[in-house]
């Protein structure tokens, strides 16, 4: 999956949002490190791996350094989708500030279903709302917000239209 300059803008961006908001949310509840969970559907494949590198950017950006004032946690599932729940849990039972999850909509549902106080940020290209992550695009209300690039419903709008 490639991602163009823009869109890791936008997801570091918004990733700077979370971690400027992280003391605000969690006062008191947190370790003195806050701590960032990445919950992995596939493998730390190269794309996997690519996104991390972009998370850690984005949060370099805004003053969070690995080891130094953040520590990260990594949950991969290795494309076994039912293991997603307990490593979500697991995230959830370590306090982590945030958690990033991905691989799409497997990973964000797992994490939404685990908990509904920590923050969730997540990147998809299907449709949020459908899915039921979000309540509408604009105030996506609770503790879940992300990026939807919407590429799904993009393919069939152009398969449709090809077909006519």
């Amino acid at each position: 999956m490639q991602f163009d300059q823009l869109d890791r803008r936008s997801f570091i961006t918004l990733l700077g949002g979370a971690a400027a908001a992280w003391p605000v949310v969690a006062r008191g509840q947190q370790p003195s490190m806050p701590v960032v969970g990445f919950l992995g559907a596939p493998s730390a494949a190269p794309y996997a791996r690519a996104l991390v590198a972009a998370v850690h950017q984005g949060l370099k950006e805004v003053g969070y350094v690995d080891h130094q004032n953040v520590a990260m946690e990594y949950r991969w599932a290795d494309s076994q989708y039912d293991r997603l729940p307990a490593l979500a849990a697991d995230l959830v039972s370590r306090r982590v500030a945030v958690i990033i999850p991905i691989g799409g909509a497997p990973a964000t549902m797992a994490a939404k279903a685990a908990t509904s106080t920590i923050p969730i940020v997540f990147n998809t290209g299907a449709d949020p709302v459908e899915l039921g992550l979000v309540t509408n695009l604009s105030r996506p209300g609770g503790n879940i917000t992300g990026i939807a690039m919407m590429t799904l419903e993009m393919d069939d709008q152009v398969r449709t239209d090809y077909q006519s």
